[in-house]
């Protein structure tokens, strides 16, 4: 079986590049994630670091490590989702010539043994291309980490060799689960059938394909409806699940969607004679089309569902802190700079609170063992804090926070060994100490402080080395701007008005949003537009002869390759719309997490961006079908006709 399964590679090398390349890549881009993620795992902090360092050090790994593990887990999901959908594509495609292997007496074992065969080719040699070829992606996927900012300068993945085994395993792994199915229902086909393209060949809504598309989407549903209902912390990640979700359900059930568009386009161009034929084509080659739509699906509900998520979280915790905070200025500056602003003619009240970093003490699971974890804390007045910002505890009372107690702020509220009474272990500069909870305030989307504490009991050169946030009120009648004139005369640092320092902190906000949402469907974004180009180029590879066909029965060359566009941009619309409906559903379910958060439930969409996409795959899948076409048209059509 592996020599025929080499002839057939050297035959129809075209039909198989785009399954070796897919491959390729998935094993790259799984093992790259998992090079950075054990290296970054398994950092230690060198021996004689002071604490403080140390957990600073430590939290920027944490931070890359829960990146990294998602980019993993959805580089796993596109690589089995690619590849196999390109290989049961790329069966399909086949089926006449299989249909011969059978007739001439070859066994439904038989062929799956060649089909089998044939992954087991596949996946070796995309494996030997991907494991170089995950190299380079790993020294630019650390790169940009770095450059975000998520993991320090100078880091360097770290090469393992039991690393092969797990690249051969991921790429034998996938091509042969990518084939198992396809192989199983080409057995079942008759071959009459499958030359004729009739019965069980042409049937492409098959009970399996039903069944996933289904269970996909209600999967896909389940889950915005928990993310509407769930805290902040857990509506992000089940958001991107449900983009995952519904675009695998959609993609198994857009051959539903595909004859539509193509009723749609044979009506719009009823009297020209390439619309009429490619919206027969459409109709006729439903499984083609929805093998083209479905990473285009893919894309766009990722990109847009995600960076969709983003600015709706920063769009929604700009208007919640714009609301919460009671303010007409806030000045960042030094500690002995803040305490005189109250004394500045024209300010009625004012709220400093000085940004203190610690290191805390966590429990882990096992009781055993304890962990650090870097803290950031704001030293309070109780009374002050609450008149500057709109905030309700909800267990216990800022009225109990003096003398050696602590407040849980918006960074760690709701996480295990922060609850009203436990006692938290820190260290504020080279003082230790054991504080009791007195209050847990709400939690917020946008984070805030881990900690509140009271004043006395920060060391005084912690306070002389860090800055103060003085919210301040200016009282009734004053005139603000000379208020704030008089107050930045008065102080070393800045002063802004209290909307200016809102879109600052919202910007700020989202530029890491975005940061986030890049590293982990960046590549994935790139991978899927690949997968859309391959399955153009398979598409094409296979229709030498029906172009001939079209080209003997009166049409030209031109209006050939128009036709072959013109069907490209349809199913491309039909990607993008199932894509859009996709991330419809990831932003219905983080717009239900924010208004229970927030109480703003507000959807925003960077429109720029979105149309980018958009023109983006038009034009790449456009352009990729006017190539192809010309390219199976160059040919004399008598010859092609002849030798099919």
């Amino acid at each position: 079986m592996f020599r025929l399964s080499l002839s057939t590679f050297r035959e129809r090398w075209q039909l198989f590049l785009g399954s070796l390349v897919t491959v390729g890549i998935g094993v790259a881009l799984v093992q790259s994630s998992l090079l950075i993620l054990i290296t970054a795992a398994s950092f230690e902090a060198p021996s004689g670091m002071p604490a403080l360092a140390r957990a600073r050090l430590q939290e920027s790994y944490v931070t890359a490590i829960s990146l990294v593990g998602i980019t993993l887990a959805l580089a796993v999901f596109l690589t089995v989702f690619i590849v196999s959908s390109t290989f049961a594509f790329t069966v399909a495609q086949r089926r006449r010539d299989l249909a011969l292997l059978r007739l001439t007496g070859g066994s439904r074992r038989q062929l799956r043994r060649l089909l089998l065969s044939e992954a087991t080719l596949l996946g070796l040699v995309g494996t030997a291309l991907g494991i170089p070829f995950g190299l380079l992606v790993m020294q630019w996927q650390s790169g940009l980490l770095v450059s975000f900012g998520f993991l320090p300068a100078g880091f360097s993945p770290q090469w393992q060799g039991w690393i092969l085994a797990v690249s051969v395993g991921v790429g034998l792994g996938v091509a042969l689960a990518g084939v198992l199915v396809s192989s199983r229902r080409a057995g079942r086909v008759r071959p009459l059938d499958a030359l004729r393209g009739a019965g069980g060949a042409t049937r492409v809504l098959t009970p399996s394909r039903w069944f996933f598309g289904v269970l996909f989407l209600a999967g896909a549903i389940a889950m915005m409806i928990i993310a509407k209902v769930a805290g902040p912390s857990a509506a992000i990640p089940l958001t991107m699940l449900v983009a995952l979700a519904a675009a695998v359900g959609l993609s198994a059930l857009s051959p539903l969607v595909v004859p539509v568009f193509a009723r749609v386009l044979g009506l719009l161009l009823r009297t020209r004679p390439v619309g009429t034929v490619a919206a027969a084509n459409l109709r006729d080659g439903v499984r083609r089309s929805a093998a083209t739509a479905a990473p285009l699906i893919v894309l766009v509900g990722i990109l847009a569902g995600l960076f969709g998520t983003a600015l709706s979280i920063t769009e929604a915790s700009e208007r919640a802190l714009r609301r919460d905070t009671a303010a007409d200025f806030v000045a960042t500056t030094p500690v002995r700079d803040a305490n005189r602003i109250a004394e500045v003619p024209g300010v009625a009240t004012t709220s400093v609170e000085v940004a203190v970093p610690l290191v805390l003490t966590l429990p882990e699971h096992d009781e055993d063992e304890s962990g650090t974890a870097l803290g950031h804390a704001r030293v309070i007045d109780p009374a002050a804090y609450r008149r500057a910002h709109s905030v309700q505890a909800v267990s216990g009372s800022l009225d109990g926070l003096r003398g050696h107690t602590v407040a849980v702020g918006a960074g760690r509220s709701g996480e295990p060994g922060f609850s009203l009474g436990d006692t938290l272990h820190v260290r504020i500069g080279d003082r230790e100490l054991n504080l009791p909870i007195v209050a847990v305030l709400p939690g917020q989307v946008s984070g805030g402080p881990d900690l509140l504490l009271p004043s006395g009991i920060t060391p005084e050169p912690v306070l002389t080395s860090t800055t103060a946030q003085t919210v301040v009120s200016t009282a009734t009648g004053a005139d603000r701007a000379a208020v704030g004139d008089r107050i930045r005369a008065s102080v070393h640092g800045t002063v802004d008005s209290a909307e200016k320092w809102v879109q600052q902190r919202a910007e700020a906000e989202q530029s890491t949003q975005l940061s986030i949402f890049t590293i982990i469907a960046g590549m994935a974004g790139l991978y899927a537009l690949f997968a859309v180009i391959n399955a153009v180029v398979i598409a094409a590879a296979d229709r030498r002869a029906e172009f001939a066909a079209a080209r003997l029965s009166g049409l030209t060359r031109g209006q050939v390759v128009r036709m072959a566009v013109l069907e490209s941009a349809t199913v491309t619309a039909t990607g993008v719309l199932l894509g859009g409906v996709a991330a419809a559903g990831t932003l219905l379910g983080i717009r239900g997490a924010l208004q229970r958060a927030t109480g703003f439930g507000v959807v925003e969409l960077p429109w720029p961006a979105v149309g980018a996409l958009v023109t983006g795959a038009f034009l790449v899948v456009g352009l990729t079908s006017l190539w192809t076409a010309r390219s199976a048209t160059r040919r004399n059509p008598i010859s092609l006709v002849g030798a099919d």
